[in-house]
């Protein structure tokens, strides 16, 4: 089967998943959009309300300045693939719990395994957390990590503020922007730095 093929079966098996209670107070599931063969994935939290209407993932005032983000680095959305790391919105846009959090992750995992992207963008706390544990999002965020995860290999990871945090802080705005300006150069480095993958599971590595 071609990754477009995967993708769709994979779609289709999220939208009928009911193993959190957070699928039963939703509108629609929203599994994720873009290119299949997207050399990076953006990973959000989960869908807010505008999500939650369409089922696509940012596309609210959030979206809006992801979409003007993906603009400076000469990118569209249809360039790259972007999900979150629950697939249904948790009520009044709360914190996902870590049984949602959980009975999404062999769904992501999947996601990441079919589209096998260079580099991974996380893109708030939530998705941080998820793949770069013990760590503070004021302190690595901007930097390019190396980490081996047991159950996908060898990844870069980037972290990134959420784009609704520049929504409600206006200084975050620029942070985001500058942040957002290094991910060509991390490609040019994850590509050099191929043939150096890290071995150990636990072990992570500053790229850039």
């Amino acid at each position: 089967m071609s990754k477009k093929e995967l993708l769709d079966e994979l779609n289709k098996k999220m939208t009928e998943c009911s193993q959190c209670i957070l699928r039963s107070g939703c509108k629609n599931v929203v599994p994720g959009e873009g290119s299949v063969t997207a050399e990076i994935m953006f990973i959000g939290e989960g869908p807010g309300a505008k999500e939650d209407e369409l089922g696509r993932p940012f596309v609210g005032a959030a979206g809006k300045f992801l979409a003007e983000m993906l603009a400076s680095i000469n990118l569209k959305r249809e360039d790259v693939y972007i999900a979150n790391v629950v697939k249904c919105r948790p009520p009044q846009n709360r914190d996902p719990l870590p049984e949602e959090v959980s009975a999404c992750w062999p769904w992501l995992l999947q996601q990441i395994k079919i589209i096998d992207p260079k580099l991974i963008v996380t893109l708030g706390r939530h998705s941080m957390e998820r793949f770069l544990p013990n760590q503070k999002i004021s302190a690595i965020h901007g930097k390019a990590m190396r980490r081996n995860i047991s159950e996908l290999g060898p990844r870069v990871f980037y972290a990134l503020y959420h784009p609704a945090a520049a929504l409600y802080n206006g200084g975050m705005r620029g942070v985001l922007l500058e942040d957002f300006q290094k991910i060509p150069k991390v490609l040019k480095a994850i590509e050099k730095s191929n043939s150096t993958l890290i071995e150990s599971e636990k072990k992570q590595e500053k790229l850039i």
